[in-house]
């Protein structure tokens, strides 16, 4: 009894050491239809482990799908019968006869397969349950320009599962825009469900093209019946043409391409310091949002530019790609004075036309007027006149007119005439005094209310514009502060900056300014600690008396 045990187990170990003796291979259908799917299959009477046959060569013929890899093993009446089948998923696109070549696995050949492919009838599609249809935007492209390529599923029975091929082209790059969508047609009286999807073509070679058609595979429910189905979409033949040799800058294939801009505010005449927002649109019809060139704008003496964050996008409209590219431009003019901002230039190769044309944007004149902020500020400390700096006249001593009027005496002529002599002087010489007196105590008065009122009204309207958290009102009078205090008319807040020579306080103005003027990433300026580094002892010490007078009479 323990002797046969033991030879059992000794057969059992032997077994999977028993070489293969069989290969076949097999269709489950013969002739088959166009953009009809059918199996392949390739059976070893063994099992096969880390080994697989070649089916590269299908791929000269056939569309391919996966292979599916089972086992299988059977015991009868003590008999141990093993076997391995790969089953591979094929079609074929056009009709004729196809030879499947022979496989190998493990040392052993299958034989090879001769196959009909037999054409479909031309209304086929109207009967059938499911059918591919595709649409070229144009057929004619040049290189890097976009086209469109529509796919439309037909499904007239309920769809269990499946899955939809993408398109292919050589020298080309394929990609699905947005998300496929389902919708319902009649046709031929006949409902379908509809399952549409957009893809972008754009070639990179120059050349005779075909677009591969995709092809479906699933199944479907048919009176309690589960069916496989295929479909397959028909090819495009289309034609690249190269970029013309006459074409010079960034290449812009379009059918359409327009400039247009906004201006915020829109008057031509402006104040030094306004923030202007310039917006500028680029809309190209046929070309993808990554070939839209960059917009600059020339640098203006006299107006600073900060560029904001570009947005591009893009979308199908009636089968055609369309980009855009919306830029914004904060501009900051700095001197008072007459600027004309250039013509802007885009060149574009008109694919309709074929030839190259201009997309622009006219010159405009832009006028800019010194800050009525500083106007109000002058204008409330105004120079002196010379009524000011007069004394009234005053009457002579009436002891002068005593001197003259006296009754002789006999007091000696030339005695008489030296005291009074004397007695003269002495009332000029005080008349003088007086007169001198007066004045420089009414040039220090001036100067002194001078001084205090160019100081108090900018910054009690900084410190209004602080509270109120009003940026744009802020730096227009920290503008109007700063020229009083410098007395210049350009560059006045860098003038303060260098003056005040405080780290923080520039940090904190090129701050506001990065703020006001559309900076991408700019923190917000600490506006109350401006107003208080302005309000130090230091900071007032720069208004002098020599300043404030050079403004009151130049």
């Amino acid at each position: 009894m323990v002797m046969r045990l033991f030879c059992c187990l000794l057969l059992l170990t032997a077994m999977p050491l028993m070489a293969a003796t069989k290969l076949e291979a097999s269709v489950d259908k013969n002739p088959v239809l166009v953009g009809e799917f059918f199996t392949l299959s390739i059976t070893v009477d063994d099992t096969i482990k880390n080994q697989q046959p070649d089916t590269s060569a299908l791929l000269q013929d056939f569309v391919v799908g996966p292979t599916s890899l089972s086992t299988r093993t059977n015991i009868i009446n003590g008999s141990i019968q093993k076997q391995t089948t790969w089953s591979v998923k094929l079609m074929s696109r056009t009709a004729g006869e196809y030879t499947i070549p022979a496989f190998k696995v493990a040392g052993l050949s299958s034989e090879a397969i001769t196959l009909t492919v037999a054409k479909r009838a031309v209304d086929g599609d109207k009967n059938n349950d499911i059918f591919i249809k595709t649409q070229l935007s144009s057929d004619a492209l040049f290189v890097q320009e976009a086209g469109v390529y529509t796919v439309k599923l037909y499904l007239a029975k309920e769809l269990l599962d499946g899955s939809l091929s993408t398109p292919s082209m050589a020298d080309a790059q394929l990609s699905q825009l947005g998300k496929q969508s389902e919708a319902y047609e009649l046709v031929d009286g006949k409902r379908y469900l509809v399952i549409t999807r957009e893809y972008l073509i754009q070639p990179q070679k120059s050349g005779d093209y075909t677009i591969t058609g995709p092809t479906f595979q699933g199944r479907i429910q048919q009176n309690y019946r589960q069916l496989e189905v295929s479909a397959l979409g028909d090819d495009q033949q289309i034609t690249i043409k190269p970029i013309p040799s006459n074409y010079h800058g960034d290449w812009l294939p379009s059918e359409l391409v327009s400039l247009d801009e906004q201006w915020q505010p829109e008057d031509n005449e402006v104040e030094v310091g306004t923030p202007i927002t310039r917006t500028i649109t680029l809309t190209a019809l046929g070309v993808t949002k990554e070939q839209l060139p960059a917009i600059s704008l020339p640098t203006i003496k006299g107006i600073r530019s900060y560029p904001d964050q570009q947005e591009t996008n893009n979308a199908v409209r009636s089968g055609r790609v369309v980009s855009q590219q919306v830029a914004s431009y904060a501009l900051l003019p700095q001197t008072p004075g007459t600027y004309t901002l250039p013509e802007i230039t885009l060149p574009w190769y008109n694919t309709k036309m074929n030839r190259i044309s201009y997309a622009t944007l006219p010159q405009r004149t832009l006028i800019v007027k010194p800050s009525s902020a500083i106007d109000n500020s002058v204008a409330t400390n105004p120079p002196p006149n010379s009524a000011n700096l007069t004394t009234p006249a005053t009457n002579p001593p009436s002891a002068a007119r005593e001197v003259t009027t006296q009754p002789q005496s006999h007091t000696p002529l030339w005695l008489i005439l030296v005291a009074a002599v004397g007695y003269i002087l002495w009332i000029v010489t005080a008349i003088f005094y007086y007169l001198s007196r007066s004045t420089a105590k009414h040039a220090k008065t001036t100067v002194s209310a001078a001084t205090n009122n160019a100081a108090k009204p900018s910054l009690k309207a900084l410190s209004n514009a602080a509270k109120a958290n009003d940026t744009t009102q802020f730096y227009s009078a920290l503008t109007a502060y700063a020229t009083a205090v410098t007395g210049q008319q350009v560059g006045a807040i860098d003038s303060l900056c260098q003056q005040l020579n405080q780290p923080a306080f520039t940090r904190d103005v090129q701050q506001l300014q990065a703020q006001l003027y559309g900076c991408n990433g700019a923190t917000h300026a600490n506006l109350t600690a401006i107003v208080k580094v302005l309000s130090s002892d230091k900071t007032r010490e720069l208004t002098s008396p020599h300043a404030v007078l050079k403004d009151l009479y130049h």
